[in-house]
């Protein structure tokens, strides 16, 4: 739309025709608002070929001035040269806004973020108006439409001062603009990134932070760092969570314990002063590598989550201190898969997450079967048997839907379809597949008031967990604003989360299937709704086996029943499915029959083999696991301080004079 009416405005203006230049003005307006609403990728394409907002308004307004010019009876150099000068006026405020705009920025942008630290001290104010800051393009072309629509009226009716009234009002905005901008300059600035930084080294000092977690990652991967929150929470020590990423300040979950962004790899080093002795890490990633520089910190590798992909193996993991581990499968695991990780250095600790996950009661008693059908995303690597979506996805949702006792659940990976298209076309048919099955079902409506209910418990959750952020707000204002929590705050998001569940899963239609794929209800939440799960080779199966429930994996690998179970030992207990699907109401009358449930003690066994003894619990393992790293990054700094050979200097630190290196000796 916005090259059609480019083109037809052009044309248009060399005619010249009123009619089409103002309709096409009109168009390329439309586009603009369009662009920066819908589709701001296609905005910064743009300004990589230089076609930017800038220069797209440039382009229009002055082909609207063009046209003018060339239209009948108004080709009078005097009376639009000070029209051109005035425009010429405006664009050069917006420059100018523009650039202070920049400064702006520039000068809130603080070396380091923080959360749930009170941050005071900083002397931070509340952001000017995003408009002015952050947004350029709308900002240009809501400006702009003054003079725009002057141009277009005195085209039409040959009287100059209806553009002139136009060029004037949007000169005025951008003045008006840039003198706040400038206003907040040279008011009162936060502190500098010196003042900061010495700001942070004194908040270490007092909080004293022993253990810590480390995550980097995209947006998307925050739920990796989040699952873990909670247990680190419950350690008797003094916990800190620490990321790399700016916007991933707002991506961890809510949680009372102090949250650290440090972008910048000179902030990072600096720990190796502070008392900080153990960081646990959710994930791998290419940052991972400037934090395990730190001799004075011990490192162990939590994952999140196990199962038998290549991945929950990778030859990344002998970098760590430790690796960390549910039960003996991963410590086997990593011995065949032989990438270098020490069997000494693999320490079991449980899923201290699983707590949540409530334990297998039976078959299922009411009139429905609650499946969970929760395959996990297609991988890197093209194999077809990462996901079943693709080959076996549609088939296994029709076999559930054809069944009248079924409700299905359909929880998909958040990442399906960010690789193969294949899939992300699959997981459209699925739902389409469950919309089409709701509206045919009929069945009785919920309690009364459960729709009340459910209302009212989001309200209260939402209020514990919502911003209280300005809609203007950036970074800086967001750090101030959260500062140190209220007390409890944590426990009471976890009982408002419990008591919303509850009520969501009350409010719903008997039987209506359901598509998951918001953050509530949780993984976990659906894990105890459920009677039945489905999925591929994940880390889902070992979360799932903590309630020791049946379970079914589909097999679209292309490997025969025996190989699969041999080469996923995971699918040892599990019921395997065809692509076809055609084991489905096999698979839903054993779920069904009390005495048809041959695989409990093999679930059983599996479970210990996955997650270790529940004796003593995760929680108390992972607690211990990280007693005992502490206690060996004290030894190894105390065995530093006190080296064999004293004049080695250790790392960044000046040789004494006294102390010099005997080349003799």
């Amino acid at each position: 739309m916005l090259a059609v009416s480019f083109t037809v405005q052009a044309a248009a203006a060399v005619v010249p025709h009123l009619l089409l230049l103002a309709l096409a003005t009109a168009g390329v307006l439309g586009a603009e608002a369009a662009l920066h609403r819908w589709l701001p990728g296609q905005v910064a394409l743009l300004a990589k070929v230089r076609a930017d907002t800038m220069t797209r308004r440039l382009t229009c307004d002055f082909l609207l001035l063009f046209g003018m010019a060339r239209l009948p009876g108004h080709q009078r150099e005097a009376v639009y040269l000070p029209l051109v000068l005035g425009l010429l006026l405006c664009y050069a405020l917006h420059f100018a806004l523009h650039a202070a705009a920049i400064r702006v920025r520039q000068s809130r942008t603080l070396p380091l973020l923080t959360r749930n630290i009170d941050a005071s001290a900083l002397r931070i104010t509340p952001a000017p108006p995003a408009l002015l800051t952050r947004r350029h393009g709308p900002r240009l072309l809501l400006f702009g439409l003054p003079a725009t629509a002057g141009l277009l009226v005195t085209a039409a009716t040959d009287r100059p001062q209806y553009a002139a009234t136009g060029i004037a009002v949007t000169a005025g905005l951008a003045a008006v603009a840039l003198g706040e901008l400038v206003r907040s300059l040279v008011r009162r600035r936060p502190a500098g990134p010196d003042e900061v930084q010495e700001w942070f080294d004194a908040w270490l000092d007092a909080y004293r932070p022993t253990v810590g977690m480390y995550f980097s990652g995209g947006a998307s991967s925050a739920y990796q760092a989040n699952m873990w929150l909670e247990a680190l929470a419950s350690l008797g020590e003094r916990p800190v969570v620490m990321v790399r990423e700016r916007f991933m300040m707002q991506r961890i979950g809510v949680t009372d314990l102090p949250v650290v962004c440090l972008p910048k790899v000179a902030q990072l080093l600096r720990l190796e002063q502070s008392a900080l002795k153990v960081l646990i890490h959710p994930a791998n990633s290419g940052k991972t590598s400037q934090v395990l520089r730190i001799p004075t910190i011990k490192h162990a590798f939590v994952n999140h989550g196990e199962s038998d992909k290549l991945s929950s193996c990778n030859p990344y993991a002998k970098a760590y201190d430790e690796v960390w581990v549910a039960g003996p499968a991963a410590r086997e695991r990593y011995a065949l898969a032989d990438v270098g990780v020490r069997d000494a250095d693999v320490v079991e600790i449980g899923r201290p997450q699983l707590a949540p996950v409530a334990p297998y009661a039976g078959p299922p008693s009411g009139p429905y079967t609650t499946v969970l059908y929760a395959p996990t995303w297609e991988g890197w690597d093209g194999n077809p048997g990462n996901t079943s979506v693709v080959l076996a996805g549609e088939n296994i949702v029709r076999e559930l839907l054809a069944d009248p006792g079924v409700r299905l659940l359909y929880k998909p990976h958040p990442m399906t379809g960010s690789v193969d298209p294949r899939a992300g076309a699959a997981d459209a048919r699925i739902r389409d597949l469950i919309h089409a099955a709701n509206r045919a079902r009929t069945g009785p409506r919920p309690a009364a008031g459960a729709a009340e209910e459910l209302a009212r418990r989001t309200a209260e959750l939402d209020a514990l967990t919502a911003s209280a952020f300005r809609p203007d707000a950036d970074d800086a204002e967001r750090m101030l604003s959260q500062g140190a929590p209220e007390a409890g705050r944590a426990a009471a998001v976890e009982a408002g989360t419990a008591a919303w569940e509850a009520a969501y899963w009350a409010s719903l239609p008997a039987g209506e299937h359901r598509i998951v794929t918001a953050a509530r209800p949780a993984l976990y939440s659906c894990f105890n709704a459920s009677d039945l799960l489905i999925s591929d080779v994940s880390s889902v199966i070992g979360d799932y086996l903590a309630g020791e429930k049946p379970y079914a994996v589909a097999n679209t690998s292309g490997l025969s029943d025996a190989v699969f179970r041999a080469t996923f030992p995971t699918v040892s207990a599990a019921t395997v499915l065809t692509p076809d699907a055609a084991g489905v109401p096999a698979l839903l009358a054993a779920v069904r029959d009390p005495g048809g449930d041959g695989l409990a003690e093999a679930r059983a066994a599996l479970k210990l083999r996955l997650l270790g003894p529940s004796d003593p619990p995760s929680p108390v393992r992972f607690a211990q696991a990280v007693r005992e790293l502490c206690e060996a990054a004290d030894t190894h700094r105390l065995r530093m301080t006190d080296r064999l050979l004293p004049g080695i200097p250790a790392q960044r630190s000046p040789v004494p004079e006294s102390r010099g290196l005997d080349l003799e000796a």
